[in-house]
């Protein structure tokens, strides 16, 4: 009697324990949409799902432009409802051939995960490509930018769209090579393998890469005009994520965390240095003695949680902010641009 209550229990917790760790793993695996995405410099990603809600995506009133109304008429396809993730990888390239391509362009892949009418989408892009072309089973559109610039475009699964205005059609195979083996434990790309484990856990967006991309001129990483202390050979990774768990009283914060990971320890020193010093300059001159408004009340709260650390080669700068505070910034700097 008790071989047969044994027997049963322990084959309960061993499925348990396998839920478990797959669902762990699953966690810990970087999104479907970053591992569909070609080799590339840098990686961009964003979880419009998570975040539509809390930032009321669906309920935009601003009204499209004229090509953008003509691409949700004919696809029925509306980007703040319908996507709900988005992964972009940055590409740096050199001369190719006769392909007009400078060393110094910048050329990106995406891949849309989401709710897409097959039919339209595809009646749609056929009717602006210029060429066709059949690929692993599914049709690459070639649609004219301008002159020196095309897309290819091609739908990898019912739920997923790839797009790339890469000059060659690497990167557009690559991805419908990738998207066939999706359902395998596979890592994804170079750069993904590498630097994922350091985004943080259950981030809503996040981004990896070589900071100087696509900032860094003659050996600089430049910002609006403004030139940065930061190795142009270092690594970012960059993340934000909402933890309920801080702020409780006041529904949570959003935290922000940029880490470089610099050649060395003395760059990331110097980082972190000169870094400390524009805080300290901004700090002061953003704290009159009374806020103006809400939203200078809100930025001082802001300056004043933000923290820069060293651990050996890298520099960590970490800040966050209530939803308060973000409605605060968000509203003054709508009021700014009417």
């Amino acid at each position: 009697m008790r071989k047969r209550t044994l027997i049963p229990l322990l084959i309960a917790v061993a499925l348990v324990l396998a839920f478990g760790v797959m669902l762990y793993l699953r966690a810990k695996a970087p999104p479907e949409a970053a591992r569909l995405l070609p080799e590339s410099d840098a990686i961009l990603y964003v979880s419009l799902k998570t975040i539509r809600g809390p930032l009321h995506l669906d309920k935009q009133t601003e009204p499209p432009g004229p090509e953008l109304q003509h691409f949700i008429d004919a696809t029925g396809i509306h980007w703040e409802r319908d996507i709900d993730s988005a992964a972009l990888a940055l590409h740096r390239v050199p001369a190719i051939g006769s392909h007009n391509v400078h060393a110094a362009d910048l050329f990106t892949s995406e891949v849309f995960i989401g709710r897409f009418d097959g039919q339209r989408l595809n009646s749609y892009l056929a009717g602006i490509a210029t060429a066709t072309e059949t690929y692993s089973g599914r049709t690459v559109y070639t649609i004219p930018v301008n002159a020196q610039m095309t897309l290819r475009v091609a739908q990898l699964t019912y739920d997923t769209v790839a797009v790339s205005n890469m000059p060659t059609s690497e990167q557009i195979h690559s991805m419908l090579d990738r998207s066939r083996a999706s359902a395998l434990p596979t890592p994804g790309s170079s750069l993904l393998a590498a630097r994922f484990h350091d985004v943080p856990l259950l981030s809503e967006a996040w981004g990896i890469g070589h900071i100087g991309l696509p900032f860094a001129q003659n050996g600089e990483v430049n910002v609006m005009g403004m030139a940065l202390p930061i190795p142009e050979d270092s690594d970012l990774v960059a993340s934000l994520r909402y933890s309920p768990a801080e702020h409780v009283l006041s529904g949570g914060a959003v935290q922000l965390r940029i880490e470089e990971i610099a050649p060395d320890p003395l760059a990331a020193q110097t980082t972190v240095n000169s870094l400390g010093n524009l805080l300290a300059l901004v700090r002061t001159i953003g704290s009159p003695a009374a806020p103006h408004s809400d939203a200078d009340a809100a930025f001082q709260q802001v300056l004043a949680s933000t923290k820069l650390q060293q651990h050996n080669n890298r520099a960590l700068l970490e800040t966050s902010a209530t939803p308060e505070q973000l409605k605060a910034l968000f509203k003054d700097a709508g009021n700014s641009t009417k």
